[in-house]
């Protein structure tokens, strides 16, 4: 399989600076979307430290990668974890040396980062994630959410303290529960998911998934079509509908 990819980021129609950062290798199958947070505390330094930190874990572990697909390969369904708590330690490092920067420096104290990545390897689509920016699968018409946002609000649907109406009309959205950075720990969530020709990914802030509608709204931004319109077309709507948010968006095709 072959992959191809395109990205946008853009500073929406609030904000002074843009704290997004990411990350894209085809040759690699790897892409990071970060979404700093703290504002004067130099939440766009965070995104960009933890996406490097990530990216230089994953580039260090070529060798040991390569040995565990090729074991999938094979038949070694048991290597499919052992990539997944590869990710997991790669994020773990960014959240320690964030904080380990943020702890040095004043002005920097309380940075951190939302963090989510895809490592497409062996016919799988590993998903790393910590806090509410996202990944998305889309296959024909169906669209799959790989992560889940780690929000006040997603917490209260989840345990059943507030149903999803309810989530719908609350304010504070964006109020997450889980920061790389914001402590020297985080816990990571990880998932993994078939693969095949055809399919596409969407990774993104919530300046753009924070205006989907419905899911739906994934397939008709991303489902066909040239790949660089389709980036052009989620950073538009996220502005036309508000752009309240740093907005940014990878897009990035399966092909045979």
């Amino acid at each position: 399989m072959r992959l191809i990819s395109t990205a946008r980021t853009d500073i929406g129609r609030k904000r002074q600076i843009n704290e997004d950062s990411f990350f894209r290798d085809d040759d690699r199958g790897f892409y990071v979307v970060a979404d700093g947070v703290g504002g004067h505390n130099k939440g766009e330094i965070a995104s960009r430290e933890a996406v490097e930190q990530l990216r230089s874990w994953v580039f260090g572990a070529a060798k040991d990668l390569d040995q565990l697909v090729e074991r999938i390969v094979a038949g070694d369904s048991e290597c499919v974890w052992e990539i997944r708590r590869l990710l997991e330690s790669g994020v773990k490092n960014a959240c320690y040396m964030v904080f380990g920067m943020a702890d040095l420096d004043p002005e920097k104290k309380g940075m951190s980062t939302t963090l989510s990545a895809l490592l497409i390897r062996a016919g799988y689509a590993f998903a790393v994630h910590v806090g509410d920016s996202r990944v998305y699968r889309v296959r024909k018409t169906s669209v799959l959410q790989l992560t889940e946002d780690h929000t006040l609000i997603n917490y209260k649907v989840k345990h059943g303290m507030m149903t999803k109406e309810e989530a719908e009309r609350a304010t504070g959205k964006n109020l997450i529960t889980r920061a790389v950075g914001y402590k020297d720990y985080v816990q990571v969530d990880t998932a993994d998911i078939d693969v095949a020709a055809g399919d596409r990914f969407l990774l993104c802030s919530d300046g753009l998934h924070g205006y989907f509608s419905t899911d739906d709204e994934v397939v008709d931004l991303c489902g066909d079509g040239d790949l660089e319109e389709c980036a052009e077309a989620a950073i538009g709507l996220a502005n036309q509908r508000g752009g309240k948010d740093n907005i940014t968006a990878i897009v990035l095709e399966v092909q045979p």
